[in-house]
């Protein structure tokens, strides 16, 4: 282990927070973890529980932290913060992201630690890493070391209370431990850095973790700090990503991108949309979006949420056996 790593411990350590979950549950819901309706029976009085936690680190003084979306799914529950010190404040939800794992609260204090935010496409395979979180939901401000062991990784993550599984891509794995609860909190590199938020752990594997990395947050801060939410880009055509399967039932030309179809809805490129504005019409294959070609590790949803609202977006799209060129202004999505 580095000498330096305790250096680095003690100067995020204030910005790391503890996160629980909690909510008003009957009594059947206390017992059983759920609720079947309607009792006959006269039922207690609700009780506020604790159903979850994880961890977040905080990237303004004025309150605003980091974390797993997954940690705060839940928009009828209650999440509380609890600091370094042992003071507690409750937390609002400013926005959850769409499309990565990423959430941003806000709470009422200021003049608050921060960590600064670093550069994820810098980071190094076997460059040294501490992950810190709220381990098992128990044990907060655990640390433990490690160091990058793969870059862009893409795996199906699943919720722990929902059982819903989501794909995560573009991931950092790290063999520094990354427990239940330590989701949302960060993956710090030697200059006291968050390079990446924890996000998720194989289970029957040991050393495998991985965070989510933190350029993918920036513009989600940005987004809340002006527009007070996180904005999604609309094309508005309805579509199916082809594979090698749909490909050979319809006897498409390539292999990749996505074919605008109505499917089971009465449109496939939707009236007034900006993809109409733009000319697309049904039956055309979109194979490039921003000059990215779309595939399964880059699918067209992933792609729109990294273009810009209100500015010309190009796209390439197959029609008729010939590559045409479109330039979309994005609208955002209602």
């Amino acid at each position: 282990m580095s000498n330096k790593v305790p250096k680095v411990v003690e100067e995020v350590l204030p910005a790391i927070v503890s996160i629980t979950v909690s909510k008003d549950l009957d009594y059947r819901e206390q017992l059983f973890g759920q609720s079947w309706g309607p009792s006959p029976f006269p039922q207690k009085k609700k009780k506020k529980m604790k159903v979850g936690g994880g961890s977040g680190f905080i990237v303004d003084e004025d309150g605003i932290i980091l974390t797993n979306r997954h940690v705060v799914a839940d928009p009828d529950a209650e999440y509380v913060v609890l600091f370094e010190d042992e003071e507690k404040s409750k937390a609002e939800i400013l926005a959850r992201d769409p499309i990565n794992d990423i959430a941003v609260l806000k709470v009422k204090e200021d003049d608050l630690p921060t960590i600064k935010l670093g550069d994820s496409s810098e980071v190094k395979l076997g460059e040294q890493v501490i992950a810190i979180g709220n381990a098992l939901g128990r044990f907060s401000n655990t640390v433990s070391t490690g160091i990058i062991s793969g870059l862009s990784r893409n795996i199906k993550a699943q919720s722990p209370r929902k059982r819903q599984t989501q794909r995560l891509k573009n991931l950092i794995q790290t063999d520094a431990a990354v427990n239940p609860g330590n989701s949302g909190g960060p993956l710090v590199n030697m200059e006291g850095e968050a390079i990446g938020i924890n996000a998720a752990m194989v289970h029957q594997a040991e050393n495998i973790g991985f965070a989510l990395p933190v350029n993918s947050t920036k513009r989600d801060l940005q987004e809340v700090k002006k527009y007070g939410r996180i904005r999604q880009p609309f094309l508005g055509v309805r579509y199916i990503p082809i594979n090698k399967k749909l490909r050979k039932k319809y006897e498409l030309p390539v292999g990749y991108g996505v074919l605008v179809t109505s499917g089971t809805s009465d449109q496939a490129v939707i009236s007034g949309s900006p993809a109409a504005e733009a000319g697309l019409q049904p039956g055309d294959i979109i194979l490039k979006c921003d000059g990215k070609e779309i595939s399964s590790d880059q699918p067209l949803i992933n792609l729109l949420h990294d273009c810009e609202i209100n500015q010309e977006t190009p796209f390439t799209v197959l029609r008729d056996d010939e590559e045409i060129s479109f330039k979309v202004k994005l609208t955002e999505k209602k």
